[in-house]
């Protein structure tokens, strides 16, 4: 009798323990993580706003588009002698498909020529604020305005500093 006790006791623990196992369930899940290529941004033509006249009491603007062309305001003409006429143009690489925010200049650039400046205002661009990396590449050409004052110096005007493009995933 004792060992039927005993046996039905043991059999009575091991159900119990059992069924608290039973109750308790677990699941698993793993981790995944995608590293996109880096955007990046490289220049491949300087922008150049070409032959530019102007009178001597009116100043003007080029405007300079990202397709390369100009047009002018006030005193300012374009000689039949154009000289070298570029808008800047960058080549913009990362994961296809993705699009990108790019960011200009928001304040002026200033060019000279010894000691005599103009400025280089509202930037452009093509495309225009946001670009899709078809194939993983895109051109982006930047075109701007050049403040020309009146009685401006002849001379060929640089930047001491070259002006920034940022390009930045969506």
């Amino acid at each position: 009798m004792k060992r039927t006790r005993l046996l039905f006791v043991a059999s009575f623990a091991l159900v119990c323990a059992a069924t608290t196992v039973r109750a308790q369930e677990t699941a698993s899940a793993t981790v995944t993580a995608t590293i996109v290529t880096p955007i990046s941004i490289t220049k491949d033509v300087d922008m150049n706003f070409g032959n530019v006249a102007v009178q001597s009491t009116t100043g003007g603007t080029v405007v300079l588009t990202p397709a390369g062309t100009r047009t002018t305001t006030g005193g300012v003409t374009l000689p039949t002698t154009a000289g070298t006429v570029t808008a800047a143009s960058f080549t913009v690489n990362g994961t296809s498909g993705y699009t990108y925010v790019i960011t200009l200049p928001t304040t002026p650039l200033t060019i000279t020529s010894g000691a005599n400046t103009m400025t280089v205002t509202a930037f452009t661009s093509d495309p225009s604020g946001t670009g899709t990396l078809t194939g993983g590449t895109q051109v982006l050409n930047v075109g701007a305005t050049l403040n020309v004052s009146a009685a401006q110096p002849a001379g060929q005007y640089v930047s001491g500093t070259p002006f920034n493009v940022t390009v930045n995933y969506n």
